[in-house]
């Protein structure tokens, strides 16, 4: 099992996900978002925004190059019990 903040992953908290899977990880960090979103957290709000800014990028490749990054950061953690 490995853990990474939400903020690892753009967000704007320390809040940890633990997965086995870097998509079980998206999964949980895409959760998290939406109920922050849902609550109008102020400070979630604005990184969304920054990560909206990224998905809607001329370039295109700009968005899968960041997953692919956070995919290899994911896989280079320790695992932990």
């Amino acid at each position: 099992m490995k853990t990474m903040t939400y903020r690892q992953l753009g967000g704007a908290c320390d809040k940890e996900f633990h997965a086995n899977t870097f998509d079980e990880i998206e999964a949980m960090s895409k959760s998290h978002g939406m109920e922050m979103f849902q609550k109008k957290d102020k400070a979630h709000l604005v990184a969304m925004h920054k990560m909206k800014d990224l998905m809607e990028s001329s370039d295109s490749n700009a968005m899968r190059e960041w997953l692919q990054a956070k995919r290899k950061e994911f896989n280079a953690l320790p695992e932990r019990g």
